[in-house]
């Protein structure tokens, strides 16, 4: 990126931050969810990082928080209301420990649920409550002392006659807020969107009687000054704190000692945050001794000893920056949408498969929309809609492309199907998907031939068909001679090239590029019909006779089997030694599982669901990822998703976790 162009990223960066802060400090109607805010940050904050000649004061990364309303006295703090970093990953965290360790601290850790609520100090003196304050912008809060007194977890009087400042959050919990909106929902008034929201909006309220009604609560989390009280670590701190009268999160908070312990903290708060009363966005991680806190010391804006982990958002909001076109190995074209990078469930996400032509127009998504993206079972980037209201204009129309994007020949639309073809069988996008495919893991799992090196031999001349694969080794030299190649790493590629031809023959057939046959249906078919010739001599009624083969099935096989071209290929496979037979164990039976289809949902204790769905299959059951009239059995675990509801309509037969224990135990 040019330097210029990064200079007006950050200003349109900045002014977009600055917008938001004002939406949600001041006007008390965000327009950017905190997932989307978070992002922009991020992204703010490593630009100027890598690009200093940028910086100014007035960035809103050198800010904590946002203005101050005036509507409210403002409160100077004695000592900063500095916010925490935010982590993404168990990865960020390792590096966060990693540079602690650095420093010559040998820690242990105190972790905590982040609470979503409100961000409050509360001063006593003598042991009497004198003010509560916001964080504000770190520096400058707002006196919410009359609100904040209406808070019974907040004691008026302490146990003890100390002066003393603590730091904690205002919450609402989420039966408070269910309670709140059925009685919004009766007077027709708008609903409260969440309880974050919801807390802000009541603390903020002249009116100390509204503050009352919603039933604010409060965790108490952070002394400022704990040094001056004798303590020795953070865990020390909210014991006296606690001792004191105030409400600490004491069931929830631990002492952990390094990552592993960390990572089963974040675990188990992973799996009880639904069952909780209040709602948690995360977890947060601090240095226990003060000493070590102390050695660590701060940034400008952040403390170095803690950090705060984000669950991933389920969904998150993005925007829609361009749709391009992919040609795959049948030919097949894919809109394919080209994103903001955002996090979703932890990992970055830059493009998200669009299908087809119908798919972008059912969902009526336009170039420049903001739209909601979630995981698709926790792996494939699904958008779920565009958000209307977040339009301004400047979107563009999706126009569907008339000519294959890589060889210009005009595309085709199959009778009765979604899906735009490039039927040109000489277009070297074609020709590339078909070799990746060949080579990918669930085909003939050829390693070292992954797809950027497959493109690059494909270019290089070095392979332009499947059987050019076989022949690598006589470009050896030239292999090596390449960079980023050695004389290892060839032998080793060209080992896994010569281990490739054991295979057994369902591989062969998947890697094939059949249309529509996956590698669980070339599996079921290759222990049918045991080895390549029961293929070639396969009529259609044969393949169609087979359950879960229909019309288009049996169709696309006879039709690949029965074409010179193909028939050719084979041939040469075979004289090159691959194997063309089905290599498989015996079947096994069972009566419960043989010849049935089986869908798995949610969490079983006992076992993985990949090793549930192999010893199904090794009993001539079959697996599916989704449940139609045509599954059997959906073996429901912990958590069930849509799956198990579809089931129950569909009145397909249901197994509970000690149902398929027991059946598991007697094989």
């Amino acid at each position: 990126m040019e330097k210029s162009e990064i200079e007006k990223r950050i200003l349109y960066l900045r002014k977009l931050i600055h917008e938001a802060n004002y939406e949600y400090y001041v006007l008390d109607n965000p327009t950017l969810t905190d997932q989307e805010f978070d992002k922009y940050l991020r992204e703010l904050e490593i630009l100027e990082e890598e690009n200093p000649e940028f910086d100014s004061p007035l960035s809103p990364t050198k800010r904590v928080g946002g203005e101050v309303i005036d509507r409210f006295k403002k409160v100077r703090h004695k000592i900063p209301m500095l916010s925490l970093p935010d982590v993404f990953s168990l990865d960020e965290i390792e590096s966060f420990n990693d540079r602690i360790i650095k420093d010559n601290v040998q820690p242990t850790y105190v972790c905590e649920y982040k609470i979503d609520g409100l961000s409050v100090s509360l001063h006593y003196e003598k042991g009497n409550l004198i003010f509560a304050a916001t964080r504000g912008d770190g520096v400058v809060g707002e006196d919410i002392t009359h609100n904040v007194r209406t808070i019974k977890s907040v004691p008026l009087t302490l146990k003890k006659p100390v002066d003393i400042e603590v730091r904690g959050e205002i919450f609402m919990s989420k039966k408070v807020l269910m309670d709140i909106n059925e009685k919004r929902k009766e007077k027709n008034l708008p609903m409260l969107q969440n309880v974050r929201n919801a807390a802000a909006g009541s603390i903020r309220q002249l009116d100390s009687k509204i503050a009352a009604e919603r039933k604010l609560d409060t965790w108490i989390y952070h002394l400022p000054n704990p040094e001056d009280y004798g303590l020795e670590t953070h865990a020390d701190a909210l014991q006296f704190m606690k001792s004191l009268g105030f409400k600490v999160n004491e069931k929830a908070n631990r002492v952990v000692t390094g990552i592993v312990e960390i990572e089963e903290y974040i675990k188990e708060a992973t799996e009880k945050r639904r069952d909780l009363p209040y709602e948690i966005d995360g977890i947060v991680i601090k240095v226990n001794h003060l000493s070590s806190q102390k050695t660590l010391g701060f940034t400008s804006k952040y403390p170095k000893w803690a950090v705060a982990y984000k669950f991933p958002a389920e969904e998150v909001l993005t925007r829609l920056t361009d749709i391009v076109f992919t040609v795959g190995r049948t030919g097949r074209i894919t809109p394919n949408a080209i994103l903001e990078p955002v996090i979703v469930m932890g990992s970055t996400v830059k493009r998200a498969t669009l299908h087809n032509e119908d798919y972008v127009r059912m969902k009526d998504l336009k170039v420049g929309d903001i739209i909601s993206l979630r995981k698709a079972g926790d792996v494939i980037p699904e958008v779920v809609e565009r958000k209307l209201e977040r339009r301004d204009g400047s979107e563009k129309e999706f126009i569907m492309i008339k000519n294959c994007p890589i060889c210009g020949s005009v595309l085709e639309k199959k009778k009765d199907q979604v899906d735009h073809y490039c039927m040109n069988k000489a277009c070297l996008a074609r020709k590339v998907e078909s070799l990746i495919h060949y080579c990918s893991r669930k085909a003939m799992n050829i390693e070292g031939l992954g797809d950027e090196i497959v493109e690059d031999f494909f270019n290089l001349g070095f392979i332009k068909t499947i059987v050019d694969i076989y022949f690598l080794k006589e470009h050896k030299k030239d292999l090596i001679e390449l960079e980023g190649y050695g004389a290892k790493s060839v032998d080793n590629l060209l080992l896994a090239i010569e281990d490739s031809k054991l295979n057994s023959v369902e591989r062969l057939l998947f890697g094939l590029g059949i249309e529509g046959i996956g590698d669980k249906t070339a599996l079921l078919l290759a222990k049918i019909f045991k080895n390549i010739n029961g293929f070639l001599n396969a009529s259609y009624d044969d393949f169609q006779n087979i359950r879960d083969i229909g019309p288009t099935l049996a169709e696309n096989l006879y039709t690949f089997f029965h074409t010179i071209d193909n028939i050719r290929l084979i041939e040469e496979l075979k004289d090159l030694g691959i194997n063309m037979n089905y290599l498989g164990e015996p079947e096994k039976h069972h009566d419960l599982i043989s010849n049935r289809r089986f869908v798995l949902t949610g969490t079983l204790s006992f076992i993985d669901r990949d090793e549930l769905s192999a010893i199904i299959e090794s009993y001539g059951g079959m697996t599916s990822s989704s449940v139609s009239k045509k599954t059997d059995v959906v073996i429901v675990g912990e958590k069930p998703g849509s799956k198990y509801e579809k089931a129950k309509e569909l009145h397909i037969e249901i197994w509970n976790e000690d149902k398929i224990r027991s059946i598991v135990d007697m094989l």
